[in-house]
């Protein structure tokens, strides 16, 4: 990964962010260094040293490390055990491997995607179809991944 720019985040785009993060503005504390890494990857928002928000078309998201600090209740996909295996390789996610998916969920939307046993953060991704044909349907893409446990923003250290 190429970093082409690393600067402290100004205090009204720091609020700006912290107003479209909603309930995952607690990932920004009071008093904590926040920094923007602009790399060859999407922008991140380093907080106190860790990726904790990615930037993805102007919004900002958690990252898994994010997710795992503030755990996910809206916009989440659940997979069965088996589909582990792929998604820590990057795999996109198949409406077969879903147990269950947020109905909220539209086309478009970034999702997490979580194992069915410790509800822990597997990936990141888009949904390609919404949350009720991603449990309906039995074949397929339903998610593509955008970021995944093992990736190089999940071993970024800087």
């Amino acid at each position: 990964m190429k970093i082409k720019k690393r600067y402290h985040l100004k205090k009204k785009k720091l609020k700006e962010f912290q107003t479209k993060l909603g309930p995952y503005s607690s990932l920004i504390p009071s008093k904590s260094k926040v920094e923007i890494l602009e790399s060859d990857l999407p922008d991140l928002i380093m907080v106190d040293g860790d990726p904790l928000i990615i930037i993805l078309d102007g919004e900002p998201f958690p990252t898994l490390k994010g997710a795992l600090k503030h755990p996910v209740e809206s916009h989440m996909v659940v997979v069965d055990m088996g589909a582990v295996k792929f998604m820590a390789s990057g795999a996109d996610v198949m409406s077969p491997g879903i147990v269950e998916a947020d109905p909220q969920i539209q086309e478009g939307d970034t999702v997490i995607v979580v194992d069915e046993n410790h509800r822990k953060p597997l990936a990141m991704g888009t949904a390609i179809i919404s949350g009720e044909e991603m449990v309906d349907k039995d074949k397929g893409k339903a998610v593509k991944t955008l970021h995944y446990i093992g990736d190089k923003i999940w071993n970024l250290d800087v």
